[in-house]
């Protein structure tokens, strides 16, 4: 659609607020919630928290709808479907009935509906991936037209990182079970009166530690060097390597103090050693439910004191 067309559109985003500028956060702090903790007791808020997807932010959004341009194109989309392009740049790629169950209160046809349009315009890939012979998952994630709308829309800070395309099709299921690790590690944090903040992937956390790495030149090896980097990245030396955790979550918590919680999607894969160091590292190990009693049959052999979550 041409620019002129909707010169006139009362909810035109060309006129949005200015982005915002990063604002300035104390260092988050680590938390590594034990398997067995309890919500505790805070005033003024319901000890019972209420399920995520009822209130993970579509108070503020309808189906009103809306353009966005970018360049010489017109893009109309309602509240829902900027939200759902939302969710699916920070986390690269959601399976589809996820995206149903926390986005859409597990209506899927109104996922469905908004994704085929978001598919038309060119914003979303849509499509299902087989992971063996008897197993596909059909996941949704941005094209670069999609990446762009993002950006120019203005919705997310901007420390936020957005990402568009796959990465490894092989790790596509293990990349799409993140954003269900998402939600589960949401509802603790909320329980005790936090709200999440950012979402961390290891794609950025890893950039970022490789690039401070680097500058350490003929120093690269030297362990209380490494160790200054990893702790500057809130992260851990652990046997003179660094583990990057699946997910990072930066969150406010109930004492308005922001804090930071690594989480690891550990899998029937993972090398004994392997899990030992995520462990040994601090991060929360999560599971899928047929993985869970071998892992913690491992952490039980190697006597590591580390519970293992499931999805």
């Amino acid at each position: 659609m041409s620019r002129g067309a909707y010169s006139h559109d009362p909810q035109d985003t060309r006129y949005a607020t200015p982005p915002r500028s990063p604002r300035q956060r104390p260092a988050p702090r680590t938390y590594t919630p034990d398997s067995h903790d309890q919500a505790p007791d805070i005033r003024g808020r319901s000890q019972e928290a209420e399920p995520r997807a009822q209130h993970s932010g579509r108070a503020e959004r309808s189906d009103s709808v809306r353009a966005y341009y970018v360049r010489d194109r017109a893009y109309l989309l309602r509240g829902s479907e900027i939200h759902s392009l939302t969710e699916i740049g920070k986390f690269r790629v959601i399976a589809s009935p996820d995206l149903a169950r926390y986005e859409y209160q597990g209506d899927s046809d109104r996922m469905e509906k908004d994704v085929r349009h978001l598919r038309g315009q060119g914003l979303v890939t849509n499509k299902a991936i087989e992971i063996s012979r008897k197993k596909s998952l059909r996941i949704v994630t941005l094209t670069k037209a999609g990446h762009r709308l993002l950006k120019k829309a203005n919705r997310l800070s901007n420390d936020q990182a957005i990402y568009h395309g796959l990465r490894k099709a092989r790790e596509v299921e293990h990349d799409a079970d993140l954003y269900r690790l998402y939600h589960k590690e949401a509802t603790r944090i909320e329980r005790t009166g936090g709200r999440p903040l950012r979402i961390i992937l290891d794609y950025e956390l890893k950039k970022n530690l490789n690039r401070d790495l680097s500058l350490l030149g003929p120093d690269r090896n030297n362990e209380a060097r490494k160790s200054e980097v990893a702790e500057k990245h809130g992260l851990r030396l652990v046997n003179g390597k660094i583990p990057v955790p699946d997910l990072r979550i930066e969150y406010e918590s109930s004492d308005l103090e922001v804090r930071q919680v690594d989480l690891e999607l550990a899998t029937r894969e993972y090398r004994p050693k392997a899990i030992s160091e995520k462990a040994a590292a601090g991060f929360s190990l999560y599971s899928r439910p047929e993985d869970a009693s071998r892992l913690r049959r491992i952490l039980d052999e190697r006597e590591i004191t580390a519970g293992i979550l499931t999805l």
